[in-house]
């Protein structure tokens, strides 16, 4: 049995929902009036799908009208039809009368009709879309809606969030609120914009705020109670439960916070990575940057930042990692609009595994932050879930448990105009030794891996994908830094029409395939690369810059020159020129981005961030600005154009903190 608010009903009725057995599922109205019998009528029956466990936990009427949703002791999500336009009417004769005994006397063991000897009439209805095991074998425990989205939580140690397409479900993406919460029963919504998590943590029932990241209230109870209820209000708190027979009350007055918080952390450990999506801009307000980051706290984080204002307001967090994130690729950036950004997200990190989301960004001036972020998780891949899957591995090496992304990078051309399906491809660092190439099928939620190649034989550092494109056609080309100070240049482009047809053939399935050697090899440091950009030039040509472990800098320009086929073989690069600056800076460089062909910017440990004019004869510092982030991890950079048409740079940097820069 459960109860559930129904939209319409009147303030004296609520609707309870029935579990029998076959599965079958009814859909009660009781209300009540003082001084007589509450009244029942059957409005529906539903089908469960087959289970061990076979009865609902929890259920919640949309908000939109006609639509049931409710969730199941085997962790599934289901959704029922419940048009209030059809139902039966079907009472017990006391209550369809008036119902009362004004005699007061006992009716003296007569039993009264009942509302269920009909439910015949009714039909049964069947889910209209079933999201089997969603939460585990271990049940859903809640179900709410919240500004026209659907928050399911489970015992598994999350929370997911949903939303209406059409008539099926679909799911966004799916929070784990803290380390341990694995029993989670219920969130709350507060006034302030706080979503509040109630849930068990060992034998303490904990009250979890997901905006401060802390725990607000912690009861030791002995822990896992199925019948509880909690409470609170700015003066008091008061939390309820069963515990052996007894009703135990626990109950605190409020105390004043004595915390106050001068500067909100974005993440608890340093900052890994950071990439800026774009401009959003809002009527009234000034145009904010959405930048997000990963972090060896093994979330990713949405955040605007503001020019004026020095703020920087998170709009959403990223938790489906289990390890650290040191790597993130975006596709299908945009510039300052006023219908916001939709944009593609990779992130991958320890744990060899990758995530991928859209987001979608979009101004709202009724937010703190007046942007609006809405995450969509789309796929992920994880090689020791993939090793599982492989066929004949018991005559293969497996996998290092332990290999890590390093770097990403988007394959650029790989959209529908261009193939005859919409794959796209990703290009990983590995720190196996592997390079490898990833195809997306965005509409049917798949990652899947295509191709590999081991020819660094160490830790692979750095991968940048660029595009060479002329009047017959195009090549996708990949290069790629490892730990021994050399850079491979790659021509992917069979390989990616290979996996292309394969996909397409095998329905999204397939056995990786191999990159083959490199079209070239350049020895540009003397150990590990850190930092790695590509340029085109107006000529058609390629400035490749890095940064390395030794604290020096390389910058080559590269050629690229066709044969007549279309194999590997008729592609060829040559090095135009090389030019290196050995002691750059004093510590790794861990930032380089070709700005223009003759400007250059390179960030370091050192908290240096320079500038370079590239000649002829090498490159020559022109200015150097004192950052304050500690550890410098990555830097990323965009240019903003002024009103005269002149062009700005800025650049963001992150390592033990975030700091932008114009």
């Amino acid at each position: 049995l459960s109860w559930a608010p129904c939209p319409g009903l009147p303030a004296a009725a609520a609707a309870l929902l029935a579990s029998g057995p076959d599965g079958e599922m009814l859909w009660l109205d009781v209300a009540h009036c003082p001084g007589q019998a509450p009244r029942v009528r059957l409005r529906g029956r539903y089908l469960l799908p087959p289970c061990k466990q076979r009865w609902h936990t929890c259920a919640a009427f949309l908000p939109q009208g006609g639509l049931l949703v409710c969730g199941d002791r085997r962790g599934s999500l289901l959704l029922f039809p419940c048009s209030s336009s059809t139902g039966w009417a079907a009472e017990s004769t006391s209550i369809a009368d008036g119902g009362t005994n004004p005699g007061g006397e006992d009716s003296g063991g007569e039993s009264e009709p009942s509302c269920l000897l009909h439910k015949g009439a009714l039909p049964l209805e069947a889910p209209l879309s079933v999201l089997f095991g969603l939460h585990g074998k271990t049940g859903v425990t809640s179900v709410t809606c919240h500004r026209g989205y659907i928050y399911s939580t489970g015992r598994d140690g999350f929370y997911r969030q949903l939303r209406l397409q059409g008539q099926q479900l679909e799911v966004l993406q799916k929070h784990r609120p803290c380390k341990g919460l694995q029993w989670i029963e219920e969130l709350r919504f507060t006034l302030d914009g706080d979503l509040v998590v109630l849930g068990f943590h060992a034998d303490n029932f904990v009250v979890w705020s997901s905006r401060t990241g802390e725990n607000l209230h912690c009861v030791p109870c002995g822990g896992g109670h199925r019948s509880w209820s909690y409470c609170s209000s700015p003066s008091a708190e008061a939390f309820a439960f069963v515990k052996c027979g007894d009703v135990m009350l626990y109950r605190r007055e409020a105390e004043p916070c004595e915390q106050q918080v001068l500067l909100a952390s974005l993440h608890g450990r340093e900052i890994a990575c950071v990439r800026r999506l774009g401009a959003v801009e809002v009527p009234g307000h000034a145009a904010l940057n959405i930048f997000v980051t990963g972090s060896e706290d093994t979330t990713a984080c949405v955040l605007a930042l503001s020019e004026h204002s020095r703020a920087a307001v998170p709009l959403a967090r990223l938790s489906d990692h289990i390890s650290s994130v040191r790597a993130l690729a975006l596709a299908g950036t945009t510039g300052p609009s006023n219908e916001g950004l939709s944009v593609l997200l990779f992130s991958a990190g320890g744990r060899a595994q990758i995530e991928c989301y859209r987001l979608l960004c979009a101004g709202d001036p009724t937010s703190e932050s007046t942007v609006a972020c809405q995450v969509i998780h789309l796929a992920s891949h994880r090689l020791d879930k993939h090793w599982e899957r492989k066929k004949n591995r018991h005559k293969l090496v497996k996998m290092d448990p332990e290999t890590r992304y390093m770097s990403l990078s988007v394959v650029p051309g790989t959209s529908s105009e261009q193939l005859p399906t919409s794959w796209k491809f990703l290009a990983a660092a590995c720190s196996d030794g592997s390079v490898r190439v990833f195809g997306l099928l965005e509409a049917a939620r798949k990652l899947v891996l295509v191709a590999e190649s081991f020819h660094h034989q160490r830790c692979v550092l750095k991968v940048e994908a660029f595009l060479h494109t002329w009047a017959g056609g195009e090549r996708h080309l990949l290069c790629s830094a490892a730990t021994d100070g050399s850079v491979a240049f790659w021509d992917i482009t069979s390989p990616i029409a290979d996996a292309t047809d394969a996909l397409h053939q095998a329905e999204g399935e397939m056995e990786p395939l191999a990159l083959g050697a490199p079209l070239l090899t350049v020895t540009a440091h003397s150990c590990g690369v850190n930092s790695l950009h590509v340029r085109e030039t107006p000529e058609g040509q390629y400035l490749v810059a890095s940064g390395s472990d030794d604290g020096s800098i390389h910058v080559c320009l590269l050629e690229v020159a066709l044969g007549g086929g279309k194999a590997r073989a008729g592609t060829c690069l040559r090095v135009l020129e090389r030019v290196a600056r050995p002691c750059a800076h004093a510590a790794h460089v861990t930032g380089v981005r070709v700005l223009r062909p003759d400007l250059l910017l390179s960030a370091s440990v050192d908290q240096r961030l320079t500038l370079w004019c590239r000649g002829p004869g090498g490159l020559d510092a022109l200015s150097t600005t004192f950052f304050h982030v500690p550890d410098l991890a990555e830097l990323d950079c965009w240019e903003v154009a002024e009103a005269g048409g002149e062009l700005r740079y800025c650049c963001v940097l992150c390592g033990q903190g975030l700091e932008m820069l114009q």
